[in-house]
């Protein structure tokens, strides 16, 4: 049985009782509060589900990560970085990435960021929380990502793109910030092959959650009880592309 959990109080089941199948569901119900959705990423937990379902909240094993100095960078990357009139921004149009995020995509029939998932993240944004990299071209909006940072760790969410690379440079600029200052571990969630063309890898859930917490406990900056990271990821930041 799927444990069913109560708007209150706040708490989890042991990820060790996820399903195996479909891989990493935990638990369904909850809320979609900051102190859900924080306590969730803290304990390696993520909410994904559609319009039709009930909050769920999963847990996969193996979890796919990219650990900042492995990002591989391509030639045809490094140069598109170089050549191809990108600049990019940090937290300037938040909303407007999720929102680009949960647009329609070929060959999917709907989108998981659902209006209540749109709200709570930009809850969590003006709280400090939620954090978003922008890609732009000629002053239009044309790639980016977002997620979760606490502590040395992001919690990637969802990144778009509506030019050639724009997503992978987005990435590109969150690992060179990361890497700036004390930033350990991007949270990929699921395996896809677009992530493992850059660098990103596979580890044993028990793995990603002992690394979590190492991450976690070495932040020096909190607010209202939870870490916010240590790793420069400033409001309305903007660096030029190299």
């Amino acid at each position: 049985m799927l444990p069913w959990l109560p708007e209150h109080p706040v708490r989890f089941p042991p990820v060790s009782q996820a399903l195996r199948d479909p891989d990493g569901l935990l638990a369904a119900g909850g809320d979609l509060t900051p102190a859900w959705l924080l306590a969730a990423y803290r304990r390696g937990i993520f909410p994904w589900y559609s319009d039709d379902q009930p909050i769920l909240w999963w847990s996969p094993d193996p979890r796919m990560v990219l650990l900042p100095d492995e990002l591989h960078v391509s030639r045809s990357l490094a140069k598109r970085l170089r050549n191809a009139g990108f600049a990019a921004t940090f937290n300037r149009a938040f909303g407007t990435v999720v929102d680009a995020c949960a647009a329609p995509r070929a060959g999917q029939p709907g989108t998981w960021i659902t209006p209540a998932m749109r709200h709570a993240y930009v809850a969590l944004h003006e709280l400090g929380f939620a954090r978003s990299v922008e890609v732009w071209r000629e002053e239009q909006l044309v790639g980016g990502l977002y997620g979760v940072a606490m502590g040395g760790a992001f919690f990637g969410e969802s990144m778009f793109s509506s030019a050639r690379d724009a997503s992978k440079v987005a990435l590109v600029h969150l690992v060179r910030a990361m890497q700036a200052g004390n930033g350990r571990l991007i949270d990929c969630q699921m395996h896809t092959r677009h992530l493992a063309s850059l660098g990103a890898r596979d580890i044993a859930r028990s793995d990603f959650i002992n690394y979590l917490e190492g991450c976690l406990t070495t932040t020096t900056l909190r607010h209202a009880g939870h870490p916010l990271p240590d790793w420069p990821l400033p409001a309305e930041a903007a660096v030029d592309a190299p």
